[in-house]
């Protein structure tokens, strides 16, 4: 890995889009967010190959379920200008559009889900602030720092 290589987390929800999805198309657009802040990191701050965790929100057991890389650079989810789409946007133009997404590709799933309850437990060695381990924190796409990455996927079995 080069040292710049970035790392982020992204929730999906499993009954809507799963690593195993993923594992089956092989390369996905990440529509639909409608956050700004993660909007902005998809659009500004992700790199072709950075590395992604793929955790499974609202799931019977969430946590980290695999590995994905950033397959794009960022461009203008075409959800926001569908009508007839959930995340459709009546104040996006394709002249200005306000969501942005990249390509998601599938490298791996972990052997056992790297629960959330697991992650909690490590909240101290993770750093104050730890989207996942923060109090209300909702963001579905976040950065991980190297160290993060490194200590969360060596809580692999």
């Amino acid at each position: 890995m080069s040292s710049r290589t970035r790392y982020w987390l992204m929730k999906s929800e499993p009954d809507v889009f799963s690593i195993d999805d993923l594992q089956r198309v092989g390369t996905e657009p990440w529509n639909g967010v409608r956050n700004y802040q993660a909007r902005n990191f998809m659009r500004d701050g992700m790199r072709v190959g950075d590395g992604i965790l793929f955790y499974h929100s609202n799931a019977k057991v969430p946590g980290i379920v695999g590995i994905a890389r950033v397959a794009s650079e960022a461009y203008p989810d075409e959800t926001q200008f569908d009508p007839d789409s959930e995340y459709f946007d009546p104040k996006a133009s394709r002249e200005n559009p306000r969501w942005m997404l990249v390509d998601v590709a599938f490298e791996r799933k972990l052997g056992d889900v790297i629960a959330l309850e697991q992650i909690k437990q490590h909240a101290d060695a993770l750093g104050e602030g730890f989207p996942l381990t923060s109090r209300g924190n909702r963001l579905s796409v976040f950065p991980v720092t190297a160290a993060q990455w490194d200590y969360l996927l060596a809580l692999e079995k």
